[in-house]
């Protein structure tokens, strides 16, 4: 029996070092990185999101980064098409695709395939749009702490397209979207995935997370959130609920001074990471790293990709 085409994926909570891991990775093989963070396709918000800069994207071909416009949202199954697409583009240049990124579910969605969650009714996704605008999505969330716990651990009480989805999906289906994430019938896609992890304790973890929202301040983030807040000034638009995003939404709305938008900055970020550890540690297929460790990353990619022939 032949086997599937390999692509590597390069995962772990935010910070730690996996664009660097993956272009150690290219400077062995040919290879390709391909973004699986839900945060980073937003084209509006590239220091934000900490994507790609320019001497790492020349470094090797990068994809699905900073293509998306603020006010349109980007879902797993969008995602899945998208990442296939760019997959099998790289694959017909003889490249090796990397997928770069810290979404679980979206890998998760590749790798196991998409719930078939059926259309939802427009009486249903207009009423819970309702709520959303009348009690705000953090109502939504603490429905959902009780509905669907594990669900509303992964995402944040402020992300209205998450907490929005996840109650009309419940309304229309009566499941919770846990269950249609792992008790329905899924179709993966058809690659043979190598997992490498890339980690540390999220208390060696958090002094260093602080300082890049530092680095990101001095490298004009303030000054990239008021030119996309000109461009699309709905608060609601999906790219506004990425961490980073909306505390400095919440500066220039005059809803928080910038001490207190940077400090829920730092504490989102932290929560973040720690729901990626939890998220990525129930995985038992990953093979794990030190933040820095890029040899051995390139060490471990090389030898897998030649066992394979």
């Amino acid at each position: 029996m032949s086997r599937q085409p390999p692509i590597v994926c390069l995962l772990g909570p935010t910070g730690t070092g996996k664009t660097a891991a993956a272009i150690a990775v290219a400077g062995r093989l040919p290879a390709s990185v391909v973004n699986f963070d839900s945060r980073q396709v937003y084209r509006d918000f590239p220091v934000i999101t900490a994507q790609p800069d320019a001497d790492e994207r020349a470094a090797c071909p990068h994809h699905l980064y900073g293509f998306l416009p603020t006010e349109e949202k980007m879902t797993a199954a969008r995602f899945v098409e998208l990442a296939v697409e760019r997959i099998e583009a790289v694959r017909a240049l003889g490249r090796l695709p990397i997928l770069v990124g810290g979404t679980g579910l979206y890998l998760r969605s590749l790798l196991s395939g998409i719930a078939p969650i059926p259309e939802i009714p427009g009486d249903v996704r207009r009423k819970v749009l309702a709520r959303v605008e009348a009690e705000g999505p953090q109502a939504l969330h603490a429905e959902l702490s009780r509905t669907d716990p594990d669900y509303a651990a992964k995402i944040h009480p402020n992300d209205t397209q998450r907490n929005a989805r996840a109650t009309e999906v419940y309304l229309a289906t009566g499941r919770t979207m846990t269950w249609w994430h792992t008790e329905s019938e899924h179709a993966p896609a058809p690659y043979e995935a190598l997992k490498v992890g890339m980690r540390m304790a999220l208390n060696d973890l958090e002094p260093h997370l602080d300082r890049r929202i530092d680095v990101m301040l001095e490298r004009g983030a303030l000054d990239e959130a008021r030119a996309a807040f000109a461009r699309c000034p709905d608060p609601d638009a999906p790219g506004w609920t990425g961490i980073g995003c909306a505390e400095l939404l919440d500066f220039l709305r005059g809803q928080a001074t910038m001490a207190e938008a940077r400090g829920r900055w730092a504490r989102n970020t932290r929560a973040y990471a720690k729901r990626q550890l939890t998220w990525f540690n129930k995985e038992t297929d990953i093979h794990w790293f030190a933040p820095g460790d890029n040899e051995a990353v390139a060490d471990l990619v090389e030898k897998w990709i030649a066992e394979r022939d």
